[in-house]
């Protein structure tokens, strides 16, 4: 609360004794004009420390989501796929995006997590919607449009589960305003930590950027694909976390005009790189091959949970979302991202994009698995 000055303190232990006190009642006990009280609680909104009338306070730690929503479609070819003619394949549709997997594998694990995305005006965009509301999640702010059609993604997958050909409808995050942020700013700005992925247009992460310093939240970004990672600035900072993988880390960092490495840097230089440029944490995955984590203090290559792959769609948002789990309670980043592994090789040992069985419990019952 360094951010809050002596009356907004009062104003805030008025109303954290009591969230019915009206503003009237609140200036009489602190001797103050009741347009002045009123003055307090605007920033206190503004600053995240209450969620706007009824002075509904926010949850000691929770995690908003900003990004894409999507249906995947999946289907696996049970012969070596020949191209140009019919193929037969087992089909699969369920929901997908980064960001939504994150908020949906958060709600599972029991974090009061809001999820911030666009859909269409569509059966798609509803039940997906109803899905993470099912789950606990508030989706009180997804954008509904008539413009474009909710997103979606189809892989074709080998005999082996190997992606042989991925195609996407992605254009309607195009068409999410910076300004839809101000309709879930008290939510925001009162989160713990705010997690966005690159399928949101880049006006939109250097909003969440610029505001971040007006509010409570902490920043982690994920950069989707090696194209979409060019929305972020070449100055990275206000980014508390970065996740990416290695190819789609060198591609930001060639991207980066005379500071830009000329050969592809191994995962620990360029997660030390990106660190360089301004992001407070980076994570560098390589998928079977482990992870690196780069802080100021330095950067480590860390060795992945051993896994029996099924399908390994989702599971770098499974590592997102439990290293995001464990900071949320209290573990420093390099000891949270082991559970975010252990999550990730959870998530490829089911056909799903999200571990359907996910619970706190699933996860206590893994950690033997993860490397000393």
């Amino acid at each position: 609360m360094d951010d809050l000055g002596a009356q907004e303190r009062a104003v805030l232990a008025l109303i954290s004794a009591n969230p019915f006190a009206g503003q009237q009642e609140i200036a009489s006990a602190l001797g103050l004009a009741r347009s002045t009280v009123a003055a307090h609680v605007v920033q206190l909104v503004n600053k995240g420390y209450i969620l706007g009338r009824g002075y509904v306070l926010p949850a000691a730690r929770r995690a908003i989501c900003i990004g894409g929503a999507v249906l995947d479609r999946k289907y696996h070819a049970r012969e070596p796929l020949i191209f140009e003619t019919s193929n037969p394949v087992d089909g699969h549709r369920s929901f997908g995006g980064v960001a939504r997997n994150v908020a949906e594998n958060l709600a599972r694990l029991g974090v009061d997590v809001g999820f911030v995305s666009i859909v269409g005006d569509d059966e798609t965009g509803r039940a997906l919607t109803r899905h993470l509301r099912d789950l606990g999640a508030d989706v009180s702010h997804v954008v509904t449009t008539a413009e474009r059609p909710t997103a979606e993604y189809a892989a074709i997958l080998g005999p082996g589960n190997d992606l042989v050909l991925g195609i996407a409808d992605m254009e309607i995050f195009n068409l999410f305003q910076p300004a839809w942020l101000d309709r879930a700013w008290p939510h925001l700005a009162s989160a713990s930590w705010v997690f966005c992925d690159c399928n949101m247009p880049a006006a939109v992460i250097e909003a969440l950027i610029s505001r971040k310093a007006a509010a409570r939240y902490k920043l982690a970004v994920d950069t989707v694909s090696s194209p979409k990672a060019l929305r972020l600035p070449a100055d990275l900072s206000g980014i508390d976390l970065l996740f990416t993988n290695h190819d789609e880390a060198n591609a930001l960092l060639a991207a980066g005009g005379e500071r830009a490495p000329r050969e592809p840097l191994e995962p620990c230089e360029a997660a030390s790189a990106l660190v360089g440029r301004g992001a407070r944490e980076a994570v560098v995955t390589l998928g079977a091959g482990g992870y690196a984590v780069a802080s100021r203090a330095g950067a480590a290559l860390m060795r992945p949970v051993p896994a029996h792959p099924v399908d390994i769609t989702g599971a770098g948002d499974a590592m997102i979302a439990g290293t995001l789990y464990q900071i949320l309670q209290g573990e420093e980043t390099p000891a949270a991202t082991r559970t975010g592994a252990l999550l990730a090789t959870l998530t490829t040992e089911s056909d799903s994009s999200v571990h359907p069985d996910l619970s706190q419990r699933l996860l206590a019952a893994g950690r033997h698995r993860i490397p000393a």
